[in-house]
């Protein structure tokens, strides 16, 4: 970035300072796998939103922000984003934007990439940070002035976060997770941030001294905008607190729970009368769409075709582009939206459905609230429903797709398979002699679901494993309320008091949940090791509660390996090899007891999953070969009247292989020693 102009001191009367280019931070990766198995395949800020890439809206929104120079960190599939940048219009000549710079860097997660930033230092002022799946039309220049107001009489108030209240649309489709703010209204100043899941009764710890406030609002009812207005103290704190990967439930929350230390401010800032959400879960890309076809925004109604698409509306509430071809008799219902140059077949009935461009539907075939990217191919006699279907795949004849299934780019249904509830599959995906998709292909959850209310995408997008990235281990774990405060005190809930199990139960869900999502980015273990002991001791969790957590995040990301293709044998050996140190440090003293409690607690999670059994063989023997328990521990663990019990005892008789080698190793041994003792006899 070249340097910026000094502001001259001996200006003329009539002469204006000329202000600093406004910048922005587009975080387009947010290093989740809720879009998975799309994300494994394109970037998650390229998927279309009513046949337009995320990226087009949020580019939109910072041009009408005002803003001029844009860093842009795409994260995967990097080379993709700058062939699609390249070629789009933000940088040719006719560009709202001075620069638009894709920034590369090696980033697992979001703290790595402000502190990427920040190492650059490209960044000389206030700036914009926003996530790379941004829907809004809100003018963000009165929350500029008043950050920069607030700004001028407090250096210490380094960031604004724009938040807005829920309306009857968000409450429709609800996500998962929820967010807790808790607020001075009186400046307007963030004072505790925490996450919990919807439905569990609430309960935080608040500091005492919040409690002086005259005023304090916990605020459920808001959504995250994911839109900051920040100063470049943001970007310090991001680099001081190394171990910070997520920007809310680790950095917003330890710079709140830090003021102490710092003394920085985060501060709030409300929208009223526009619209502003993010597409960061299936639940929010359907709202989203919702919203744009029936005009919640008048402004990004998709009538409107502010990111370049042709859309008309037409009777019934559909929307069409141009060179569309419907052959009668076929029906399309209210609020379906068609994309240029798709094809409909004779006595085919889409029903609140969404397609792409380019698109070729077969006859007879019944599509029902589902999502259907460009240049899909789907056959005749068809059924879908509920369903997200990629770019360029193609389904046979007869083929029926259950609620909630996703089928990936390029993927190949043969006719006549049946492609159950909640199945992922991709391009690899195999298929048996009857066309039905193996158990062990795909994605299967192992989440309860939870009762749908009726209308328009009321359906897998309100459920938890579609929702947020680890959100299956909340049939691990209780999803009680209870929870340990930061300074090792039971927490008192506001609607009621939690026992202990269920601050047990929730450390142990939490804590798995983060460790899957450490294990699926790729983090080493001596760092997982470290971010382990900081939860221990925030949480005042002791050592059984970490093992119990430790055993449920490894077998449960053995069992996302194994449903993704990998065989239990390789998917056991490698992630034993890559996290065996959080099972037992190095060289660490345990107790056979310690050892016999963490098997039964990875016996108890593996019989709740459909692979279990197969796991359990390679996961007690691997365990031994790489000289994390000893023999010991395994032949108590299977004489134990807890591994003995009906629901668990398939996985235990699984192992019986191995404990039989055991002891077959044991009268060998016991036999050499005697010829041994014989020979020195002689």
């Amino acid at each position: 970035m070249p340097p910026k102009q000094a502001k001259s001191a001996g200006r003329g009367k009539g002469e204006e300072a000329k202000e600093d280019p406004l910048q922005a931070v587009v975080v387009a990766d947010t290093f989740e796998n809720k879009f998975t198995p799309f994300s494994f395949e394109r970037p998650r800020c390229l998927i279309p939103l009513a046949n337009t890439p995320l990226i087009e809206y949020t580019f939109e929104y910072l041009a009408s922000a005002g803003v001029q120079i844009i860093y842009f960190y795409a994260g995967a599939h990097i080379e993709q984003v700058e062939a699609y940048l390249k070629a789009s219009k933000w940088m040719n000549s006719s560009s709202p934007f001075i620069r638009v710079e894709l920034i590369r860097c090696m980033a697992t997660s979001v703290g790595d990439i402000m502190r990427d930033l920040d190492q650059k230092q490209l960044i000389n002022g206030d700036f914009i940070c926003v996530s790379g799946d941004v829907v809004s039309d809100f003018p963000i220049s009165k929350a500029l002035k008043v950050h920069k107001q607030r700004r001028e009489k407090d250096k210490n108030a380094i960031m604004t976060m724009v938040l807005r209240e829920r309306n009857d649309s968000d409450h429709r489709h609800r996500s998962q997770t929820i967010p807790t703010f808790v607020i001075d209204p009186t400046k307007d100043r963030c004072l505790h941030y925490e996450e919990s899941l919807a439905g569990a009764p609430f309960g935080t710890h608040i500091d005492p001294e919040m409690l002086k406030s005259a005023e304090l609002d916990i605020r459920q009812d808001l959504i995250d905008c994911r839109i900051d207005i920040c100063t470049p103290d943001v970007l310090s704190l991001w680099s001081d607190n190394f171990d910070n990967n997520h920007p809310r439930k680790e950095f917003l929350f330890g710079v709140l729970k830090d003021y102490e230390l710092n003394g920085k401010t985060i501060h709030t800032y409300l929208v009223d009368g526009y619209y502003a959400n993010r597409a960061e879960s299936p639940t929010a890309y359907a709202t989203i769409t919702y919203d744009l076809q029936h005009g919640v925004a008048s402004s990004l109604a998709l009538t409107n075709n502010v990111s370049g698409t042709r859309f008309k509306r037409l009777r019934n509430d559909i929307s069409q582009e141009d060179g569309v071809i419907i052959q009668r008799p076929a029906r399309l219902a209210h609020g379906t939206i068609v994309g240029e140059g798709s094809s409909i077949g004779a006595g085919t009935n889409l029903r609140r459905t969404v397609m792409g461009r380019r698109c070729q539907i077969g006859k007879k075939t019944k599509i029902n609230s589902a999502f259907i990217w460009d240049d899909v191919t789907i056959g005749s006699n068809v059924k879908v429903t509920r369903a997200i279907i990629g770019s360029e795949a193609y389904i046979g004849d007869n083929v029926s797709i259950e609620e909630g299934a996703l089928i990936s780019f390029a993927a190949n249904i043969p006719p006549g398979t049946h492609v159950a509830a909640g199945k992922r599959v991709t391009a690899q995906s195999k298929f048996d002699q009857d066309g039905m998709q193996p158990a062990e292909d795909g994605y299967d959850s192992d989440v309860e679901e939870q009762e749908e209310d009726s209308g328009w995408a009321q359906s897998f997008y309100q459920k938890a494993e579609f929702n947020d990235s680890n959100s299956s281990l909340a049939s691990d774990a209780s999803e009680t309320s209870g929870q340990i405060s930061a300074d090792g005190s039971r927490s008192q809930s506001f609607a009621t008091h939690a026992s202990d199990d269920d601050g047990t139960e929730r450390f142990v869900h939490d804590t798995a949940a983060i460790l899957v999502q450490r294990m699926q980015e790729g983090h080493h273990a001596d760092d997982m090791q470290s971010e382990l002991m900081g939860l221990r001791f925030s949480g005042g969790a002791d050592g059984s509660m970490v093992q119990k957590a430790v055993a449920i995040a490894l077998t449960k990301h053995i069992h996302a390996e194994v449903t993704g293709g990998v065989s239990a044998q390789e998917a056991t050996r490698k992630t034993l090899e890559q996290y065996r140190f959080l099972i037992r440090r190095q060289n660490a003293e345990q107790t056979t007891e310690e050892q016999v409690v963490f098997l039964l607690e990875a016996q108890t999670d593996l019989a709740k999953r459909s692979d279990g059994s197969k796991v359990m063989p390679f996961f007690v023997k691997d365990l031994y070969d790489l000289d994390v328990f000893e023999e010991d521990a395994f032949t108590e663990w299977y004489e134990d009247e807890r591994s003995q019990e009906a629901a668990v005892t398939a996985t235990r008789d699984a192992a019986k292989p191995f404990i039989d080698w055991l002891a077959e190793a044991d009268e060998e041994e016991s036999e050499d020693d005697e010829e041994e003792e014989d020979d020195s006899e002689d």
